[in-house]
């Protein structure tokens, strides 16, 4: 994070760099889950061994991680109008908690336990969706307003090495596990084990942001009415806020994209060219290295350019790589898409919370990012069910499936060109205490 050492011009006043260095910390422990669990481990372990590779196990995978969106849907907003009020760090801990207990549950799961998988699945991403709402309502009170894109880039840079970081452990424990039984070892064998060290790692890695990271938040009375008031406030105001509502809708669409990506790509892997674990394990770790690598650079680019251009870009590349991954046929082809994805997947995280930090109200960071979460996980229920429903309405044609899916990025770029920063920055100044 060589960029820190001009914390003067990037931080907000009474900011010290080690606070910086906790909140991405948060970054870099919670990607471990979606690394190992949602992306590259669990999903296709689930398909093939918990649900026995039924026709219907990717649909039942994508049905499982809607029920924790929608979860978050509905408390997502009132938690972070909560944590507005009576603190973010207390909420943030009990959901961390839930996460890591929830992945070491995951790791009792072995072939036929669909229940019991289903229940510890809906329950990490239920609480790890919640803890990155709220620790992404921080950024706004760490950093300056010019440097929201920078300062954004670093925690999702730093959070792709925190995948890189699990994936290896779990890459070292598999090869281990390998060499002990000669090489015959199936996945109920090591993935298990897998969990557990990812667990661990989000358990340990997180510690910084709780023991560093400054609350500010001034303490109100505790009631669920106060936050229920907050949240019906912002909405009754919703009408000044056009460029807001605009960039939620398009966040709606082009994450609906990226989270059906997320979820599915180990499982489109296997599926459509035959890579195995092990091979799958490979290509998400060099697609965790050029994700860091994009989040870095857009972080810089995007306050250089504007963030509406840095989207735009990363929606053009998302595009690109959704025809090549449906044109692959070969492992070569899709090791390229799969890191254009990267890139992209990086840069476009990044770009889109630094700027809903830019258009937030400044007493209401943690309202306002929890629509940005409600945003999310509406997205992240209507990306993947859609990739599910079309394999299992057409028996299995992932290549279909990931076609229809990159539909979602074009509608979202054509949303984006509707969105003006300047004007959303002064409805938001406006805003009524």
């Amino acid at each position: 994070m060589a960029g820190a050492q001009d914390g003067g011009r990037v931080l907000r006043p009474g900011v010290r760099r080690r606070e910086l260095w906790a909140w991405a910390m948060y970054d870099f422990a919670n990607s471990g889950y979606t690394t190992v669990v949602i992306t590259a481990i669990f999903n296709a372990y689930f398909v093939a061994v918990v649900a026995g590779g039924a026709v219907w196990a990717t649909f039942a995978w994508t049905a499982a991680l809607a029920l924790s969106y929608a979860l978050i849907l509905v408390s997502a907003p009132l938690l972070g109008a909560a944590g507005d009020l009576r603190g973010k760090k207390p909420l943030l801990l009990l959901t961390t908690a839930g996460c890591v207990l929830g992945t070491a549950g995951l790791a009792a799961a072995g072939p036929g336990d669909l229940a019991l998988a289903l229940a510890f699945l809906v329950l990490s991403n239920f609480c790890f969706g919640s803890g990155e709402n709220l620790i992404a309502a921080f950024l706004p009170e760490i950093a300056r307003k010019e440097s929201l894109g920078r300062v954004s880039g670093w925690g999702w840079g730093l959070g792709y090495l925190g995948g890189l970081a699990s994936l290896a452990a779990c890459l070292a424990w598999i090869e281990h596990v390998q060499a002990r039984q000669g090489g015959a070892a199936q996945a109920a064998d090591f993935v298990p084990g897998c969990l557990l060290i990812t667990a661990a790692l989000f358990a340990a890695a997180s510690a910084p942001t709780f023991l560093w990271l400054r609350e500010r938040t001034q303490a109100a009375a505790p009631s669920a009415a106060n936050a229920w008031a907050r949240v019906l406030a912002t909405l009754r105001h919703a009408r000044r806020y056009r460029d807001m509502r605009r960039f939620m809708l398009c966040i709606l669409f082009y994450q609906a994209g990226i989270q059906a990506v997320i979820a599915l790509a180990a499982i489109y892997a296997e599926q459509a060219l035959g890579f195995t674990t092990r091979a799958t394990i490979g290509l998400i770790f060099v697609v965790n290295i050029t994700a860091a690598a994009g989040a870095f650079a857009f972080g810089h680019l995007q306050d250089r350019i504007g963030h509406v251009r840095a989207i735009a870009l990363t929606l053009v590349g998302w595009i690109a790589m959704t025809l090549l991954a449906w044109a692959a046929r070969t492992p070569p082809l899709f090791w390229v898409a799969a890191n254009l994805a990267g890139l992209c997947l990086g840069a476009s995280q990044s770009a889109g919370r630094a700027l809903v930090g830019l258009l937030a109200p400044a007493d209401r960071h943690g309202e306002f990012f929890g629509l940005w979460g409600l945003a999310v996980k509406l997205s992240s229920i209507l990306g993947p069910l859609t990739y599910g429903a079309v394999t299992w309405l057409t028996a299995g044609d992932h290549r279909l499936a990931i076609l229809v899916t990159g539909a979602y990025f074009v509608i979202g770029l054509l949303i984006l060109r509707g969105v003006d920063v300047e004007r959303g920055r002064a409805a938001s100044a406006e805003f009524p205490p």
